[in-house]
């Protein structure tokens, strides 16, 4: 016995080996959520905790070994018996570190990265892994459609095939436990039914069998499918379907080929006769599986009572869950009777000989019914004194043990009480061969089922005996001449209105597999296959099966090439796997060729090299073109394919001029870091728009039609990398610049980096003393180190743009005058840092705007400070002109923390000012 402790307290374990009468703990480094028991080594067993990791013990829980992190919930299990070589198999979804999920198989006690295995090669679906029985399955994502995969016997993964517009939303795997698969698909045009569907053996092709079957919404919010599988019988089925806003039950017995409704009892409880005719009135069952495994839910079946049905249900043209009673089959389905007016839960006794009956837990009762044959009468017993919430029972299943436990509980304060009740006492004694008869499995007095007579043994009704350990239930089965209903439609074929498969409007019947070589032969099919597990002989089996043909020489058709992963874009040196498919051609005898559209090419003879798929490494970003040739003697047929191949941007760059003409067109760039070709998509916003302009260009035009600061936003996208830069521009009707450049010895300390050049810019505006919005200092990117000085007219400037600007280029004619011979004579300089001086020079005075379009590849901005001065230099002067504030000493009293050598041999003073001047002059 292993026994969990309360998380919220302590993670521990508590174990016991003899039968409870004492534990020992062992303390878990994890909290544990779920435990999954090996199916045959009782003491080997997987733990899952909350933060997604698994472990495995070997020892019945003392101690635990990680197997792996980032394992997706309820999606591991153990090997399967007879199909996984090494017992302690492990199957499993898990996370890689970029998010993708894979599946992973490994031994439990092994399970380093070294021993990890991964059957399919490329990324799934998460939660879509299922191991069960002969089958795993997976889900991938290609081109926004579901793909789904299943190996067969722990063979290569192959694409399952749906019809081929059936398009699925969602598909649940039903069951796989009678060589075949059954699948729910929820289709595009579907909401609250799904579409059931059968494959052949190795689960590849699905059929049809059943449309829009209803869903019920459970406990937890799953969508559970109104789909019962009747126990005992092979191939028998129970559904509701829904048809024009009704939902009926319908019942089969050759697992979906055909479908009817169910017959309604006779008569009522009271022996009263009930008038319901087909097909307008019949029976109909809820088939809900109870979500508390201790009770017994809407319908009851089990392997040892073949043929037995227990089910709530009700009477009229279609499903209802007003007025329900209780009903009973004793021959699989073909009559009923009612057994009673409440619901009730049924539970088998002595391997189906017996049935007990106890109302629904939301009623108290005392007593339980016990029913000997078959539902037909019913003896009460008491159980209890006091009536009992019954909450659920359990029938202990040894063959010597007629032992059932229920528990409940008095009220709804009271605790949990369990009564053991021993019914072997009802039995008077074994069943001898007098006690047992015969019963004839049919379908509506077809006595061949499956393509078989079926005869069971069934202990004769009222017979108080207890069945024997070596009861048998099946007394012989006969094999069947095979008829047309031994037969489903194959895949790609429709049942028409007079019962034939025919071809579907988008199956071509004549296409022979891309695998059919001349010489060899293949099965063409009839549009028939045989129901599996049916066991008919002779009949029409011969003209309905597969014909052997021997394989026609013919010309390529159908070339079809995709990547292995379904996806069209790939990451710059990742490994590419193409796949090649022909739909027809002789395979053996057709040359391939595939261009990868980088300059390389590989061929082969025949196509039988390119099951794996054919491997290749771009070493370049890009949008290729990759062509696939097929040819033989009979002609030739190709396709192409364009694939993206991307690596993530590193770094952007945005390059704009700093201030811009209003009305005039300027050209924006964007540099991207690695460079790609036709890789990356732009988007530009640019001023107050609030949509982006989108581009594959990485330059775009724009013209500012409004002064003022406008912010200029450039994203770049590639691969699962979005970048971005943003930079400001000031649009102005006018201005003046002067470019500076600076001494080489500051390039040894230009880190080139926005920042920098930005704070640079600041201190200089700031030790300006100027108007904030007449001085702009821009720093050039790169090395040479080089700036550049932005004058800039005042807001209320803009009218009357001619003076101003006139009035602003006597100013700067001025200035120019004086700084050029400074910066000509090397006389204006600065200290980096100690022992560091660097000098500044005047590179050109523009009387236009400057844009500097080409990205230079390394610096930034200290020498900026030398061109803001001399830049604030010009617009202190501008200031003290417009101030009508005259002074001789009006430059050198600019303390910009520069040092502007005196000119050579000059005794007169920098600047005269003169009382007759006009008053809007300046002599210099």
């Amino acid at each position: 016995i292993m026994v969990l402790t309360d998380p919220e307290f302590e993670s521990s374990v508590l174990i016991s080996t003899d039968e409870g009468a004492s534990y020992q703990k062992y303390r878990l480094n994890f909290y544990l959520l779920s435990l999954l028991f090996h199916p045959t080594e009782e003491d080997w067993a997987l733990a899952y905790s909350h933060d997604q990791k698994l472990y495995s013990s070997v020892d019945f829980g003392r101690k635990w070994q990680l197997i792996h992190e980032h394992v997706t919930p309820n999606r591991f299990y153990w090997s399967v018996t007879g199909l996984d070589k090494e017992p302690d198999l492990i199957h499993m979804e898990a996370h890689t570190p970029d998010g993708n999920v894979q599946y992973v198989t490994c031994r439990a006690q092994m399970c380093t990265e070294a021993n990890r295995n991964y059957p399919f090669p490329g990324y799934i679906d998460i939660s879509s892994l299922v191991v069960q029985d002969d089958y795993i399955f997976i889900q991938v994502p290609t081109s926004g459609r579901a793909t789904y995969y299943v190996s067969y016997k722990r063979e290569p993964f192959i694409q399952i095939k749906l019809p081929k517009y059936s398009l699925p939303k969602d598909l649940h795997i039903v069951s796989t436990d009678e060589k075949q698969v059954f699948a729910a698909v929820q289709e595009w045009n579907q909401n609250d039914t799904y579409n059931l569907y059968l494959s052949d053996t190795r689960g590849i092709y699905f059929t049809l069998a059943m449309e829009n079957v209803k869903t019920t919404r459970g406990i937890g919010g799953n969508q559970m499918l109104d789909l019962y599988e009747v126990a005992g019988i092979k191939g028998m089925l129970i559904a509701n379907k829904r048809h024009d806003n009704q939902v009926k039950t319908y019942i089969t017995y050759n697992k979906g080929r055909d479908w009817r409704l169910l017959q309604a009892p006779a008569s009522d409880l009271e022996g009263n006769d009930i008038h319901c005719i087909l097909p307008f009135c019949s029976l109909h069952l809820q088939l809900q599986m109870s979500e508390n495994p201790y009770l017994s839910g809407t319908i009851s079946t089990k392997n040892s009572a073949p043929g037995m049905i227990v089910a709530t249900g009700n009477i009229g043209a279609e499903l209802s869950y007003n007025n329900v009673g209780m009903f009973i089959s004793s021959d699989a389905g073909n009559t009923w009777r009612p057994i009673f007016e409440e619901e009730h839960n049924i539970w088998f006794l002595d391997k189906g000989g017996a049935l007990v009956a106890v109302k629904q837990p939301s009623v108290p009762t005392r007593h339980l019914w016990v029913s000997f044959d078959e539902g037909r009468q019913w003896t009460q017993h008491s159980f209890s004194s006091v009536p009992l919430f019954v909450d659920g029972v359990l029938v202990e299943a040894g063959a010597e043990n007629q032992i059932m436990t229920f528990f409940g509980h008095f009220s709804h304060r009271s605790e949990w009480q369990l009564i053991k009740i021993d019914y072997k006492s009802i039995f008077s004694r074994k069943c001898t061969e007098e006690d047992y008869q015969t019963w004839h499995l049919h379908n509506q007095g077809e006595p061949c089922v499956m393509g078989q007579k079926q005869i069971y043994m069934k202990r004769r009704p009222g017979n108080y005996c207890m069945l024997g350990k070596d009861y048998s239930r099946i007394l012989s089965a006969e094999s069947c001449i095979c008829r047309a209903h031994d037969f489903e439609c194959d895949y790609g074929y429709e049942r028409g209105s007079d019962g034939n498969c025919k071809p579907a409007f988008w199956f071509n019947p004549s296409t022979v597999s891309r695998s059919c070589s001349q010489g060899q032969n293949y099965f063409n099919s009839t549009g028939y296959r045989k129901v599996v597990l049916n066991n008919c002989t002779k009949g029409v089996k011969e003209l309905y099966t597969p014909r052997k043909q021997q394989c026609p020489n013919r010309p390529p058709k159908g070339l079809l090439l995709t990547t292995k992963d379904g996806k069209l874009t790939a990451s710059l040196g990742s490994n590419v796997t193409f796949m090649v498919h022909l739909d027809e051609g002789d395979s053996l005898r057709t040359n391939i060729q595939l261009d990868f559209g980088d300059g390389t090419a590989v061929s082969y003879s025949n196509l039988s090299w390119t099951e794996e798929g054919i491997k290749h490494v771009y070493k370049s970003a890009g949008i290729f073109r990759v062509t696939a040739f097929a040819e033989n003697t009979l002609g030739y047929d190709t396709t192409t394919l364009y694939l993206h191949v991307t690596c993530p941007v590193e770094h952007v760059q945005l390059l704009a001029p700093f201030v811009v003409i209003r009305n005039k067109e300027v050209n924006i760039t964007a540099v991207v870091l690695p460079s790609h070709s036709r890789t990356v998509t732009y988007f530009w916003w640019l001023g107050n728009n609030t949509e982006p302009v989108i581009t594959l260009d990485g330059s775009i035009s724009h013209t500012f039609q409004s002064e003022g600061m406008h912010t200029i936003t450039v994203q770049v996208a590639a691969s699962n990398t979005i970048l971005q830069d943003t930079k400001t521009i000031a649009v102005k009707e006018f201005f003046k610049s002067l470019l500076l450049s600076f001494s080489p010895n500051l390039d040894e300390f230009n880190p080139d980096i926005p920042e920098w050049r930005q704070d640079v810019g600041r201190v200089i505006k700031k030790v300006a003393e100027f108007p904030e919005e007449q001085l702009l200092v821009a720093v050039f990117p790169g090395v040479p180190t080089a700036a550049e000085l932005f004058l800039l007219p005042y807001k209320n400037q803009s009218e009357g743009k001619k003076k101003s600007e006139e009035a602003l280029e006597r100013v700067w004619v001025s200035l120019s005058e004086i700084h050029e011979d400074a910066l000509n004579q090397n006389l204006v300089e600065f200290e980096l840092k100690p022992g560091v001086r660097v000098i500044v020079y005047n590179t050109q005075l523009t009387l236009a705007p400057l844009v500097d379009s080409s990205p230079r590849h390394s610096s930034s901005a200290m020498l900026m400070l030398l061109s803001v001065v001399f830049l604030g230099l010009a617009v202190f002067l501008i200031y003290k002109f417009k101030s009508r504030v005259l002074g001789c000493n009006l430059l050198m009293n600019v303390n910009l923390g520069l040092r502007l050598h005196s000119l050579r041999n000059t005794t007169t003073p920098l600047c005269a000012c003169t009382n007759t001047a006009p008053a809007r002059e300046m002599v210099i």
